[in-house]
């Protein structure tokens, strides 16, 4: 049998590599069907919603369906202080799962459609709209994932993040990426989803400020006791996904 860590890790690294072959294969297929911007984007939204929202629903109990290294962090953050978080090591391994599952994601999209594989996207995201705009995704999807944590409606996580994810690639100036995981990965595609590596590091940059904002918010609005406390109902909701250590049943065994 696999280790526990192994499985969640697992689980983040083939969840993380659907999620971007979803968002860059519906890319490359839009782009292929139609010339209109409008509808690429639209088509683009739609699906990457859809599979996210499939995504968490399947891989929520394997490993919280975190697929992102700001849900993640969030989850340390949140759980620091009663120790229902993951560990510095775990949030570290996470990452590394995310982010190497991001990059085999964009490899497998541009290899299903054809290639040319691994060759560095030339679309340069660059402006201080578009870093704000990233700045905004990243804080409302931060600020929902804590949220539904907090008030007990971790189960409602598959519908509402990948419907925010949905609308937030339209009202957003970015596009919301909203996931420095998928970020790194999407500079490995020339494709219509792709980011110029030159792009990668303050895109990033823009998150991690967008998570900080969002973690900043939720005390205001939810205050620092969760109602009930993270599970693996749902991404980012996920205590036992990155267990602190073995916690003792009830006859007084380890487990």
């Amino acid at each position: 049998m696999l280790h526990p860590l192994a499985r969640r890790l697992g689980g983040e690294f083939v969840g993380t590599l659907a999620l971007v072959a979803v968002v860059v294969g519906s890319g490359i297929q839009a782009q292929r069907l139609t010339p209109d911007t409008g509808e690429q984007l639209l088509a683009n939204a739609l699906v990457s919603a859809l599979g996210l929202g499939v995504l968490i629903a399947l891989l929520g109990p394997v490993s919280g369906a975190h697929l992102n290294p700001v849900v993640t962090l969030a989850a340390w953050w949140t759980g620091r202080r009663d120790g229902r978080g993951p560990r510095p090591a775990e949030v570290a391994a996470y990452t590394a799962a995310q982010v190497a599952g991001a990059i085999g994601g964009a490899l497998l999209a541009d290899g299903m459609f054809g290639g040319p594989v691994a060759r560095f996207s030339r679309q340069g995201h660059d402006g201080v709209h578009l870093w704000l705009g990233e700045v905004v995704a990243t804080a409302g999807l931060v600020l929902l994932v804590v949220g539904l944590g907090r008030t007990g409606r971790e189960a409602a996580a598959p519908v509402l993040v990948a419907a925010y994810i949905g609308a937030a690639i339209w009202f957003t100036s970015s596009g919301s990426f909203a996931n420095p995981a998928a970020t790194v990965g999407r500079a490995f595609t020339d494709s219509f989803t792709g980011i110029a590596p030159r792009s990668v590091l303050p895109f990033v940059f823009a998150q991690l400020v967008g998570a900080a904002v969002g973690l900043a918010l939720a005390p205001m609005l939810f205050g620092r006791t969760a109602v009930a406390r993270w599970r693996r109902s749902g991404v980012g909701v996920d205590a036992d996904a990155c267990p602190p250590g073995p916690r003792p049943a009830p006859d007084g065994r380890a487990v």
